[in-house]
């Protein structure tokens, strides 16, 4: 379990607890990272623990938290929930027994939900699966003094109206905010258009075919855009985007997994970003990192249903219109006018809702001190 420097006497000292590690990239401990460092300018110091159940197995990681928490009595103890994160095959009852360690140890515990809900599927053991974290998500909710949860409370379906103990804080960008002003307008060519990320195989190859027909659309039209895919599982698909492309005549650039300082800047100096990873969503961290830069964004989904995400420079079609994809596309790079208004409306729902200062402030307004 990691640990951080003691805090001093006029800091208050929280504590995140995370399960399972992720690789390449792990976006919960990077959501922490950043977390904590605005944390600390409102007087929190967030330490990190981990239960290390994986390398450890179950036991030995829960009797390792029990050892740790003899001094977590009266401190807030944030629980990072995602189903994966506390189970192997999605059955995640170690959390359970890590907030039942906190709350017995005299922490006061706040859940934090990256997944409010179970994940569904067509076999029989996916619908057992998701009955198991309704249940799960359900029993942490009853147990935790507060939560947090990471889409509006009202599109939760199992959470009742005025519910006093819970929040919702929007996840924010798990890179730096650009330092200088994000892609003043540029007047030369090509345009560039990233792609944050693409998702493992079988939807990778979808994804991939509808970018590189978004892309063709555009150079029918008479450009020769540019475009750059880096971040998580581009690199693992070069031969998907060999074969799309080989008859595109579009500068393609794979950046792979890149240091969150390059990817800032990466994106910042890029003229529009393409997500079709499904529909956009509150959630969809690929595309808060967008907002964060001040990128138009082009995607599939409905403005009107992803607050507020909605809120920033969005140009989004319904989920499968490839044609109507590459249309969109081309007006946001055909068009300065437009794609600077969706530019200021990016940053403008930065600095309101993605900014980690402001997620700072829902968590310590939400988490005061015990009276």
């Amino acid at each position: 379990m990691a640990s951080t420097p003691k805090a001093s006497a006029s800091t208050e000292l929280w504590i995140a607890l995370l399960g399972r590690r992720d690789t390449p990239a792990d976006g919960l401990q990077d959501y922490c990272i950043f977390l904590g460092e605005a944390l600390a300018r409102h007087g929190v110091q967030l330490k990190f623990a981990r239960v290390e159940w994986v390398e450890r197995g179950w036991i030995p990681g829960l009797s390792q938290v029990w050892r740790e928490s003899t001094n977590w009595r009266g401190k807030w103890v944030l629980l990072q929930y995602t189903a994966l994160g506390w189970s192997r095959r999605g059955f995640p009852l170690g959390a359970l027994a890590t907030l039942a360690i906190a709350r017995g140890r005299g922490a006061r515990c706040a859940v934090v939900f990256h997944e409010p809900f179970g994940l569904s599927g067509p076999r029989w053991i996916n619908r057992v699966r998701e009955s198991c974290q309704n249940l799960v998500v359900r029993s942490l909710h009853r147990f935790a003094h507060k939560c947090v949860f990471t889409i509006p409370l009202e599109t939760v379906p199992w959470l009742e109206k005025a519910e006093h103990k819970s929040v919702f804080a929007p996840i924010g960008a798990n890179i730096p905010e650009p330092v200088s002003a994000p892609n003043v307008e540029r007047k030369e060519t090509p345009k560039t258009v990233a792609v944050f990320c693409l998702s493992q195989p079988p939807n990778r190859e979808r994804e991939v075919r509808d970018i590189s027909n978004a892309i063709r659309q555009i150079v029918m039209n008479g450009n020769k855009p540019r475009v750059i895919f880096l971040g998580k599982g581009t690199a693992e698909a070069q031969g998907d985007i060999d074969r799309a492309f080989a008859s595109i005549p579009a500068e393609i650039v794979n950046l792979g997994v890149r240091p969150a300082e390059e990817v800032s800047r990466t994106l910042a100096a890029a003229d529009a970003m393409l997500c079709v990873r499904g529909e956009l969503y509150t959630r969809r961290g690929s595309a808060i990192a967008g907002v964060a830069c001040g990128l138009p964004i082009v995607g599939y989904g409905d403005a009107a249903k992803m607050f507020p995400l909605g809120e920033a420079g969005v140009h989004v079609v319904p989920l499968g219109s490839g044609e109507a994809l590459g249309t969109a596309l081309a007006q946001v790079l055909d068009d300065s006018g437009l794609r600077e208004r969706l530019r200021q409306k990016s940053l403008r729902a930065q600095r309101e809702f993605f900014s980690w200062d402001v997620i700072a402030t829902t968590f310590r307004d939400a988490l005061r001190p015990a009276e």
